[in-house]
């Protein structure tokens, strides 16, 4: 696979990159029944995206752009950071642990700050998701140039946390849990924020 796969580049002040490594596309292989095939295809069409079965490898729980990135950007500023990330069709893809699909929604039944969350899809056992490519084709620069300009644009096809290794560490429902909580609480406003803190301090005892 080396010959069409290039280097990922890294830089010390983002060790994450926005290009799949062999050690990467291994991993994201391992999630389909034939892994083989699955090379095979990437080999023949290394720019094309994929459809990658969920619940075996990885879940995905797939947010809107702003608020899927406002989780990932707490997963990174005050969390324990995130697996790999994906940008696809004006959505967030964030990348979990097998099982996190299903227990995330039973999760959020029971958390104040629920209502401030978007629907979430979550793809688990049977599901499958379209994922970008596994490095950028010619003129990914205009590309990404114009994702970051509209998050939600059919341009926005790319990943944001590139797997990188063929075990990457993936965020659990209570990590994912805790991330929809910042991201609503960051989005809600200081007014709705502090009215939350209010109401839970009155039902706490002196």
């Amino acid at each position: 696979m080396s010959d069409w796969l290039p280097d990922t580049p890294r830089t010390l002040a983002f060790p994450t990159s926005a290009y799949v490594t062999l050690a990467g596309a291994d991993w994201l292989a391992s999630a389909g029944p034939d892994p083989d095939a699955v090379q095979t295809a990437w080999a023949a069409q290394p720019a094309a995206p994929s459809v990658l079965p969920c619940g075996t490898a990885f879940d995905v729980i797939n947010a809107p752009a702003l608020f899927g990135r406002r989780m990932v950007d707490h997963l990174w500023s005050t969390g324990p950071g995130s697996g790999p990330v994906a940008a696809h069709r004006g959505r967030i893809l964030l990348f979990a642990t097998p099982g996190a699909a299903q227990r995330l929604p039973a999760l959020l039944v029971w958390e104040e700050w629920a209502a401030a969350v978007p629907p979430l899809l979550c793809h688990g056992s049977g599901d499958a998701v379209t994922v970008p490519p596994l490095h950028p084709r010619h003129g990914a620069a205009e590309v990404a140039a114009a994702a970051a300009e509209d998050p939600s644009g059919p341009a926005a096809s790319r990943w944001l946390v590139a797997p990188d290794v063929r075990n990457p560490w993936l965020p659990g429902p209570d990590v994912l849990l805790w991330a929809c909580v910042r991201a609503a609480r960051s989005m809600a406003g200081p007014e709705r924020d502090t009215a939350a803190q209010h109401r839970v301090s009155a039902l706490t005892p002196g």
